[in-house]
């Protein structure tokens, strides 16, 4: 027997101890995702040699990334605009093609601008319902699943009332290669 104080100081059989599924807090959903899509963002942009900054109040744009090197041609210092969608009514389909994430249109013709100075992407993740299986750890690896796509939506008119679905393509995986790969293109005078 076990004293748990978690459960009000419940003296628990080990076996069912262990068994417990873990207490998690009350945070809404949405913020959670919020939370762990930042984290996939933080995770990415620590790998391609990035920083970070949140703008606030929050703009309509979630991160500005920044990559300096002497390589870059436009500046030594690019920057990135990222807007975060998740989901997890779309589970993880390769083979599809794309996920779809809703835009308001508001949000949309900010990504959409034709003529900017700073580039931006929208990066859309897909998201298991069931938040335990959201992170997974052990002595050599620590997972996050599932993966997040991008797609520059320049020139993307709105398409619904309110709000658009916007397909993003899963042959784009974001991670830090792909980051890099952006920043190297606009750092030449290019588009992501």
């Amino acid at each position: 027997m076990i004293y748990d104080t978690a459960l009000g100081g419940c003296m628990l059989d080990v076996d069912d101890a262990l068994s417990a599924a873990p207490l998690r807090g009350d945070l809404p959903k949405k913020q959670r995702m919020e939370m762990l899509q930042d984290s996939y963002l933080r995770a990415v942009a620590a790998a391609a040699g990035c920083t970070m900054a949140k703008p606030e109040p929050d703009d309509g744009i979630d991160w500005v990334v920044s990559h300096a090197s002497e390589l870059h041609e436009a500046d030594c210092q690019m920057d990135l605009k990222i807007q975060l969608k998740s989901t997890w009514t779309s589970g993880p389909d390769p083979a599809n093609g794309f996920v779809s994430v809703n835009l308001s249109n508001n949000r949309l013709k900010l990504l959409a601008r034709k003529r900017v100075t700073v580039h931006r992407i929208l990066v859309a993740m897909i998201i298991p319902e069931d938040i335990a299986a959201w992170v997974e750890a052990s002595h050599d690896i620590f997972k996050l699943r599932h993966c997040a796509y991008w797609r520059s939506v320049t020139g993307l008119e709105p398409s619904g009332e309110d709000h658009t679905t916007v397909r993003v393509p899963t042959t784009r995986i974001f991670d830090d290669r792909s980051l890099c790969g952006i920043m190297q293109r606009i750092g030449k005078g290019g588009t992501p």
